[in-house]
């Protein structure tokens, strides 16, 4: 008997740490003061509680996170795919409708964070009492599954069938309302993890993958003989630099145990070595990577009375890989100290650029000054860089600079061989052995005539002269 494999949809487990802030938000949102506003609506021939349409959804999450229409829709669509929302007149229509299409919360015991496994005995329980009620009309996908799990479980029908009736006869004790809600929420949790078989694609969404891959192809490649090319001329402008290729100066110290190496190219040493101000004439990018080459260039920035752009540069950076808790606050800082007219280091940017840095400054975040910082790093690399390598700063900088020599180690010829290292032993291992040696000793064999012979030797000894009686008068 072969038995199909179900796609139980665990392969792509959701992560649980951005799911903890949708559900947050969702939280929100059946807030009775300031969430959406949910009616009781009708559908068919049954009027359902606390029911919201596509468009209120779209508008409130909108207004909450003060984001665009096409964010605003793709979050909504994510809610419904990930089981949080799901709609009442087209259940397989997992995505959300900016109309009148009626939607409703789904139950906190099925959201995804309960981490409740989607087992086969319980689709199965699910498929059967469905096949009671609707006496056998059923989904072609779902008949597929039914079928295959009767093979797959078949040790344990009986028991899905008695689990069916009985949670059919429940149901059927319950209110009509409340009846077909709970339908609506297990049949939504079933459609996420039981997904059914996509259809074919559409004319239309068949021409817009077609178009999507044609321009694909109509973007403009790289020969392998240009990007090979390239690589080749960046590894030998960087050979000089590579520590495998061309060793440590004065000596590998995870090989020599000399922290030497470590001293000379400390973060803000006071004269760094030849090497590594040579590299900073290599590109913009390695000046701005070093600390010591930044602390140089602002030197060389504010003898040019420019040393506000490179402060503005090192500011959107601790705003971007900061701490974020403190965005807002940093965030206010930088523009009050370089954006803000009339500021004290108030930097020079264009027009359209102090636009589009001060509409994101109403809601900040940790890329809000990207636009500007860019701005910036581009100046400062067209026009300062080029005059920075020609100061007397950096000619004088690259004149201190260190040469160190390479340590020789006279006790071996291999230049990786590690020195080794002598400890003393442990005082655990010191008993050990004292205690051995003393039970050598008393397990040592015994010569009886030896033993012997000191015995009589010590028999024929003469006895000890008798010890003088002391008399005493008592006067």
């Amino acid at each position: 008997m072969t038995v199909r494999r179900i796609d139980q949809g665990q392969r792509f487990r959701p992560r649980m740490a951005f799911l903890k802030k949708v559900e947050a938000l969702l939280v929100e949102m059946q807030d009775p003061n300031s969430g959406i506003k949910m009616h009781t609506q009708r559908v068919m021939i049954t009027n359902i509680p606390h029911a919201m349409t596509g468009a209120d959804m779209l508008h409130w999450i909108m207004q909450r996170l003060q984001i665009t229409n096409e964010e605003a829709l793709h979050l909504g669509d994510l809610m419904v795919k990930y089981g949080y929302i799901y709609p009442l007149q087209e259940p397989k229509n997992l995505t959300l409708k900016t109309d009148s299409s009626l939607y409703r919360f789904q139950t906190p015991y099925f959201w995804p964070t309960q981490k409740w496994a989607a087992d086969d005995t319980d689709y199965a329980i699910y498929l059967a009492k469905k096949n009671i009620k609707r006496k056998g009309l059923l989904e072609e996908y779902e008949k597929e599954h039914y079928n295959v799990l009767n093979k797959k479980i078949n040790h344990k029908w009986d028991f899905v069938i008695m689990q069916a009736k009985e949670q059919y006869r429940t149901g059927k004790e319950r209110k009509k309302v409340d009846r077909y809600a709970l339908d609506c929420k297990e049949k939504a949790y079933w459609l996420v993890h039981r997904t059914p078989v996509s259809e074919p694609l559409s004319n239309t969404l068949a021409r817009q993958e077609i178009m999507y891959y044609q321009q694909a192809i109509m973007k403009s490649t790289v020969k392998s003989s240009v990007s090979l090319g390239g690589m080749v001329k960046y590894c030998e402008q960087f050979r000089t630099n590579d520590p495998i290729i061309s060793g440590c100066l004065p000596s590998n110290p995870w090989i020599s145990d000399d922290p030497e190496f470590w001293d000379f190219n400390a973060k803000l040493v006071e004269i760094p070595t030849k090497m590594r101000v040579e590299r900073w004439a290599l590109n913009f990018s390695e000046l701005m990577r070093d600390p010591k080459g930044r602390q140089s260039f602002q030197l060389f920035l504010k003898k040019e009375f420019s040393g506000e752009n490179l402060g503005f540069w090192e500011a959107c950076e601790d705003l971007k890989y900061g701490d974020q808790s403190k965005v807002k606050e940093k965030a206010e800082e930088i523009y009050k100290l370089f954006l803000a007219p009339g500021a004290r280091r108030w930097i020079n940017i264009d027009g359209t650029t102090m636009g589009i840095t001060v509409r994101g400054l109403k809601h900040p975040h940790r890329y809000v000054l990207d636009a500007a910082q860019t701005h910036i790093y581009m100046l400062m690399k067209k026009d300062s860089y080029g005059r920075y390598l020609k100061s007397p700063i950096y000619k004088e900088m690259l004149a201190k600079a260190i040469e160190p020599q390479e340590t020789v180690k006279k006790s071996s010829n291999n230049p990786f061989a590690r020195r080794h290292l002598r400890s003393s032993p442990s005082p655990i291992i010191l008993r050990q052995q004292e205690e051995e040696a003393k039970a050598k000793e008393a397990a040592r064999i015994v010569d009886i005539t030896q033993v012997m012979s000191k015995l009589d030797r010590r028999s024929q000894l003469p006895p000890p002269p008798p010890a003088a009686k002391c008399s005493f008068w008592l006067f």
